[in-house]
Parts: C-alpha cells; sequence; structure tokens
C-alpha cells in the first residue's frame, strides 16, 4: 500500500510539471517564469492546498538529483567570457554623447555595493529580531538569478549592449561570489564546522580535472567516441557531476557546492552548443521541474501567514532585495537615463535558486526554522514574478533601425572588396583592412572602395584598432598561416563568427573543430562547377541579386513556438527550408520557428534585412 501511495504522489508530481507550461501557454501568462509556476502549482497540490502528494524516497531522491542538476546548469549558465568583453577598450559614445563606461570595472564596484549594503541591511534584520544570522541574511539580500536575468536580456534584446553586458556581469559575479560564501557559511556553522580549508582539497580536484578536460578535449580518440551510442561527452559530464557530488560530501561541503564547481567547469571547458541544450533538455525537462514543484509542495503557507513575525518579514525583505540593488545600481545614472537606472535595478533584484539553496541548507543544520525557510523562498518566488514586469515596463525601447552589425575584412582582394561593398545597408556596417606595402592599384581601389590602411596584421595592431570587437570578421589576407592564426586569435577573443580562407584540407579541419567558418577558392570554385552543371536553375537563385537564398538564424524568443501561418511579416520573403540540429524540414504553414533554427529563405534583399533584424537580433544587439 505504502510503494502504490509513493508511485501516486510521483506520477501527480510528474504529471502537474508536465501540464505547468502548457496551461502558461494555453492562458497567455508567459511573464510568469516556468520554474515560478512550477513552484505554484506544487503550493496548489502540495501542503498549502488539496495535500495530495506524501514525501517519500521516490520523490526524495529525484527532487534532490533536480537541485543538484538545477545547480550544474547554474555553472554551465556563467559566461566567462562576458569578463573578457566587460574590458571595453575602446572609447565609445553612448547615444546621449556620453562615453561608454569600463564594463567590468563598474560591475564590480556595484556588486561590492550590492554585497556592503546587504550587510549593513542583514544586521538590521538582526537587530529588530527578525532573524538571527546576518551572514545568511547577507547571502540571501546579495544573490541574484542567472536564470532570471538572461532570458530577459535576450527578450529585449539586449544583451550585448553596454548596459546589458554590465546587468550580466553583475549577475555573473554575484552568482560566483555568493555560491562560494555560501559554502563558507556552512563550513561555518554546519556539522563540521571550522573545516573550511577541506574546501580547497575540493577546489584542488576541480583545477586537475579541469586540466584533464581541456587535453581530453581535442583528443581524436575521445572525439570518435563522441557520436551514436556512445555519447562520451554526455557520459563525461554525468561522471563529473557525480564525482565532484562525491568529493564535496567527503570533505563535509554541501553537495551543490560540487554540482556547480562542475557546471563551472564545464563552461570554462567552452562545450559546444548541441551539449548544452543537450543538458538543458534533460535537466528542465525532467529533473529540476520535479524539484521546484516539491518546493511548492513543501511549503505550508498557513503556518507561515498565522505567524505575525513572517508575515512582516515578507514585505520588509522584498523591500530589502529592491534596496540592496538600487542604491548601488545608481551609479549607472553617471552614463544611463533614469528609467534605464531603475529598470537594471528592478531586474537585478531577481533571485531564486540559490534563495532556495541556502534557505534549505540553513533549515537543515537548524540555523532557521522551517516556517523562516518557506518565508525566503516565497519572498524570492514573489521577488521574480514582479522585477521582470517592472524591466520590461521601464527600459526604454531602442530603436532597431540604429543598430548594424560590424563586418570586419581583413584583405583586400577581388573577393572581398566587392562583398564588402556590397553588404553596405541598413543591417551591416563593414569596414575593409589592408596593409599598405600589399595593396595594389591603390588609385582605382580608392576610388572604387573604402579601404582602411594598416602597417601589418599583427594583433597589437588590430587590437588597437578594435578590429575585435566586430560581430562577424572575414580573414582573407595573402598569408594562409597568418589567416589560421589570426582566426584562432579571434574566436579567442570572443567573436561569434569568424570566416577564414584558408586552402589546405588540413588547416580546413583543425580550424572547423574550433567552430571556425573556412571556406576555399578552390572548394569553392568546384561546387560551383558541379552546381552548375547538375542544377543550373538553382545556381541561378543563387547568383541571382535580387533573389538568391539567404540563412537566418532564430534568436528571438518572442518568436518561440509561433507557426508559420502565424508569422507577422513575411514580406515578399519565401521560406524554402528550416535546418533543425541535423533535421531537414520543409516549412509550410502549420510548422512552428523554435530558438536556434537555421531558416533558409530567398526573397528581395531589403526584406530579408527586415526580417533578419527581426530574427538574428538578439544574438548580436
Amino acid at each position: 500500500m505504502e510503494q502504490h501511495a509513493s508511485v501516486t504522489s510521483l506520477v501527480i508530481v510528474i504529471i502537474v510539471a508536465f501540464l505547468t507550461p502548457i496551461l502558461l501557454h494555453r492562458f497567455k501568462l508567459n511573464f510568469i517564469p516556468v520554474v515560478i509556476a512550477e513552484i505554484i502549482m506544487g503550493l496548489v497540490i502540495g501542503k498549502s492546498g488539496f495535500d495530495l502528494v506524501q514525501q517519500d524516497m521516490w520523490l526524495e531522491t529525484l527532487s534532490t538529483f533536480g537541485f543538484i542538476f538545477l545547480m550544474f546548469l547554474s555553472g554551465v549558465e556563467i559566461d566567462f567570457k562576458a569578463f573578457s568583453t566587460g574590458k571595453n577598450k575602446k572609447k565609445v559614445l553612448l547615444p546621449n554623447g556620453k562615453e561608454e563606461p569600463n564594463r567590468l570595472k563598474v560591475a564590480t564596484i556595484i556588486f561590492i555595493g550590492i554585497f556592503l549594503v546587504s550587510l549593513g541591511l542583514s544586521y538590521l534584520f538582526v537587530l529588530f529580531g527578525l532573524i538571527e544570522n546576518a551572514f545568511l541574511m547577507t547571502l540571501i539580500i546579495s544573490t541574484i538569478s542567472l536564470g532570471v536575468v538572461v532570458p530577459t536580456l535576450k527578450e529585449a534584446q539586449i544583451t550585448k549592449t553596454a548596459i546589458g553586458q554590465i546587468i550580466l556581469l553583475i549577475a555573473v559575479i554575484a552568482d560566483l561570489a555568493t555560491m562560494i560564501l555560501l559554502a563558507v557559511f556552512v563550513s561555518l556553522y554546519g556539522e563540521g564546522h571550522g573545516s573550511m580549508w577541506l574546501l580547497l582539497v575540493l577546489f584542488g580536484v576541480g583545477v586537475l580535472l579541469y586540466i584533464l578536460g581541456k587535453r581530453m578535449k581535442n583528443n581524436n580518440f575521445i572525439k570518435s567516441l563522441s557520436t551514436g551510442t556512445v555519447q562520451i561527452g554526455t557520459r563525461a559530464v554525468f561522471t563529473l557531476i557525480i564525482l565532484l557530488v562525491a568529493v564535496s560530501e567527503t570533505v563535509g561541503a554541501e553537495n551543490i557546492l560540487g554540482a556547480f564547481l562542475a557546471g563551472v567547469l564545464v563552461s570554462l571547458l567552452a562545450p559546444n552548443q548541441e551539449m548544452v541544450q543537450k543538458l538543458d533538455s534533460f535537466g528542465y525537462g525532467f529533473l529540476i521541474p520535479i524539484f521546484f514543484v516539491m518546493v511548492g509542495v513543501e511549503l505550508d503557507l498557513q503556518s507561515m501567514l498565522s505567524d505575525k513575525k513572517m508575515l512582516l518579514l515578507i514585505p520588509l525583505l522584498l523591500l530589502a532585495f529592491l534596496i540592496s540593488k538600487l542604491l548601488p545600481v545608481y551609479l549607472l545614472k553617471r552614463w544611463y537615463d533614469t528609467k534605464t537606472t531603475l529598470a537594471s535595478a528592478f531586474l537585478l533584484t531577481s533571485t531564486l535558486s540559490l534563495v532556495i539553496a541556502a534557505a534549505k541548507i540553513a533549515e537543515r543544520i537548524e540555523i532557521i526554522t522551517q516556517e523562516m525557510s518557506g518565508t525566503l523562498i516565497l519572498v524570492a518566488v514573489i521577488a521574480c514574478i514582479i522585477t521582470p514586469i517592472f524591466f520590461k515596463k521601464l527600459f526604454p525601447k531602442e530603436s532597431a533601425a540604429e543598430k548594424k552589425l560590424k563586418v570586419v575584412f581583413l584583405g583586400a582582394n577581388q573577393m572581398t572588396l566587392p562583398a564588402s561593398r556590397e553588404l553596405q545597408s541598413s543591417l551591416y556596417d563593414p569596414i575593409l583592412y589592408h596593409t599598405i606595402q600589399d595593396k595594389s592599384d591603390k588609385n582605382i581601389a580608392d576610388s572604387l572602395f573604402n579601404i582602411n590602411e594598416i602597417e601589418n596584421y599583427e594583433l597589437d595592431t588590430l587590437e588597437a584598432l578594435d578590429v575585435f570587437e566586430a560581430d562577424i570578421i572575414v580573414i582573407s589576407t595573402g598569408d594562409e598561416e597568418a589567416n589560421a592564426t589570426l582566426s584562432v586569435a579571434a574566436k579567442e577573443r570572443g567573436i561569434e563568427r569568424v570566416i577564414v580562407r584558408v586552402e589546405s584540407p588540413d588547416l580546413h579541419e583543425t580550424l572547423r573543430e574550433q567552430e571556425i567558418e573556412v571556406y576555399s577558392v578552390f572548394l569553392s570554385t568546384k561546387a560551383l562547377l558541379r552546381a552548375m552543371i547538375e542544377s543550373p536553375s538553382v545556381m541561378n537563385i543563387l547568383t541571382n541579386q535580387e533573389m538568391s537564398l539567404y540563412e537566418i538564424k532564430m534568436l528571438n524568443s518572442q518568436f518561440e513556438g509561433m507557426t508559420l501561418r502565424k508569422f507577422p511579416f513575411t514580406g515578399d520573403v519565401i521560406f524554402v527550408r528550416i535546418f533543425r540540429g541535423k533535421d531537414s524540414i520543409v516549412p509550410h504553414g502549420d510548422t512552428e520557428l523554435h530558438m536556434n533554427d537555421r531558416l533558409i529563405v530567398t526573397g528581395s534583399k531589403e526584406y530579408v534585412d527586415e526580417l533578419k533584424r527581426e530574427l538574428e537580433f538578439c544574438e548580436y544587439c
């Protein structure tokens, strides 16, 4: 009978996790994050509602795995490239005429401010007898949810802007710092308190595993095992998680610290996007929803709301969340308007995963009561619902027409010269660089093309010209080895798309493994000749200036799940094919668009540029 009840509770939780996103979409409640909706649904079926779910071994195990995987994905979400792009060297003027600030410096100062204000507010809570531990309250007030900040920035299409990068950097720094401080908190107040030095053992194991992973990543034998039923990459990730979770528990730390460290290592090893999508699908499709539903199930609103102290704490804590972000973020007022500053502060007020982690750990080691733990989680849920709404209302809409993709060409030749001129439009801003001594037919070229002369193609020269600040870089100098070296350097500096000309087949494979796009005059000519023989009509489409084929990547979350029949804009554009992962789809009216789809379209360049701006804007804004 007990086993029957166990299976029944598990089935109820699974069904609720399955139905939650469907109900959100059906009732147009997309402003509520799915994880928050899962907690609310848990409230309905748990202690605060119909009490349909009984805690047991099955649910406890799956919920724990969900928590571990959530912390792992929180580590994976940390994009360490943000720290390098944050150090913007060039002097850029903002639309208001002010000079853009140093992103990393400003983000670091603001987080230090957030932490200090949080510390002060925590002592006020202790002073008034609302909570006993100031360290715990400082962690809870100062933490920021990357899981809310990143999707909101993408939806607002400001991920790549200066203000978007500053907000992202603050969230990344807060996520890292508060997770480390949580580990310190556990070592100080947990059962094995005083063994903080053992954390160094965990980090030491992490460093060794990172070195091992770095060496194995490009190993040909390992790559041969990455496909089919072997999937060695996925196996390696789960081995890493379990290993570091085991080490963290062995040294007396929390298992979530080991999971978070595993995620950080995976992020540092720069996995391909396909691998990240697999991990996201597994986590957010199975384990993590169970965890969030169970968080709601275990919350007892009746006991919380019957306690006057808890009732008083809810609005005060929400106010503390806002004040701790608003005061330091006001520094941005030096460069941005009031609405942008306030919107940024509201978005940074969102917090969830680490609050749940800290509250549950503090409850387990008896630092706080179950009612206090539930209250802290409830406040985090409320903050995650209201803060993105305020951000969207306050943040000023920028004109998409003013934004262009910066395309840098290195090397002037018969291919790059006409390409750079034809790309000049409302969507692209092409810049062509060429060395002084190598440029032939100078007078003719200058009269037809805008060529920027440089001394050489050394990295220092290119960095001084902010070449690596481009959205797309095309490298086509006369030196094949230099092309390869420059392309690798550009990719390391965080440029999303690097296109390079090399003729050597060996270099082709090496560069493609590093996700660098390669073209060759010989191979291109051969493919062109074959296509002219086999498919002359297709070649006419490809070479026709007005009606060519174009590829557009779907990166705007606003169109996620929308059918082509309901798509609000096409102009005279025709969808020819949709590539989704390894699948090739023939589009029709009921075909849905999904994130990272590659759309092959044909139509006039004017309409295609508008469509690109709508669908690709999130990636390069």
